[in-house]
């Protein structure tokens, strides 16, 4: 009898302390601790720490992720403004916001991103058809349009998110956009006519540059070769008057010889080697031959 009380006593004891136990709970940093009392919301631990409720069948802690998380929704076409079906492939990222109204609403992950992936496909088929094409296909290399774009996309399914759900929609990528067949050829030839105007304006910028450059050397040339030619000629003319000057210094000195000298200068030029000269006896290199010799005979 005695052990059965002890048993009953052990017993008592442990489920009074699986009691005791069950009313500590520790909630994460990286979870909302949603307290549910029969099964309605009785309080929300949204900072991590150490928590007290009541036993289990009274009570229990529903967790729920409070991280940022991110899926892919269903690829769609859209029609834009011009007229013009693209095909978009989207990346959502998105995080709980109001606990209870996730849970009165959606109450799990999947359904979660299931609605979601509705409110963003329906705002981007209202938003780009708003929009033109080259919006998001940029031919010019700027980002301005499609951020734009983009910015409208989070800030209306944003607030319809957060209305509706208790979901914070923190961004809206574009994964990657495609075109469906018919429309590639169009839009590929419209690139490739951008393409090869801007590469005529690059072209003609740097032809009009060349000839600038060009005609800039052009001129440094010219001045740079007269003012050489002016400078030669300002030696030339100095050394000619140099020379005049010398020339006339050493005829003023000995006329004979100067003269003689230029006599042979005279004859070297007319004359070579198959040349016959007749010259009348009073000539003057004759002369002048003759004048030389004369002191030698003596």
């Amino acid at each position: 009898m005695r052990a059965l009380v002890r048993t009953g006593l052990v017993v008592g004891a442990l489920l009074l302390g699986l009691a005791l136990l069950s009313c500590f709970v520790v909630v994460d940093v990286t979870e909302y601790g949603v307290f549910l009392r029969f099964g309605r919301v009785a309080g929300v631990a949204r900072a991590p720490g150490l928590y007290l409720k009541r036993p289990y069948p009274f009570e229990r802690v529903l967790r729920l992720d409070k991280r940022l998380l991110t899926f892919k929704p269903a690829t769609a076409e859209f029609l834009s403004e011009d007229k013009k079906n693209l095909v978009l492939h989207t990346l959502v990222t998105w995080r709980i916001a109001d606990p209870v109204r996730f849970l009165a609403t959606v109450g799990t992950r999947p359904v979660a991103q299931e609605r979601l992936g509705d409110v963003v496909l329906t705002t981007v088929g209202a938003v780009v058809g708003g929009a033109p094409s080259s919006a998001l296909i940029s031919l010019d290399g700027h980002e301005s349009e499609f951020e734009r774009v983009m910015r409208r996309i989070v800030g209306q399914a944003q607030a319809e998110a957060l209305t509706a759900y208790g979901i914070d929609l923190v961004d809206v990528r574009l994964r990657q956009l495609s075109l469906p067949e018919q429309n590639r050829a169009n839009v590929f030839a419209r690139m490739q006519a951008e393409r090869g105007r801007i590469a005529m304006k690059y072209r003609s910028e740097g032809e009009r540059e060349f000839k600038k450059v060009v005609a800039e050397a052009d001129r440094e040339k010219v001045q740079v070769t007269a003012e050489a030619y002016r400078e030669a000629e300002r030696t030339k003319a100095e050394g000619d008057a140099e020379a005049a000057r010398i020339y006339a210094e050493a005829f003023g000195r000995n006329p004979q010889l100067y003269k003689f000298r230029r006599t042979l200068q005279v004859y070297e030029k007319i004359l070579d080697a198959n040349t016959t000269l007749f010259l009348p006896a009073d000539a003057d290199i004759l002369q002048l031959l003759g004048a030389e010799r004369k002191p030698a005979a003596r």
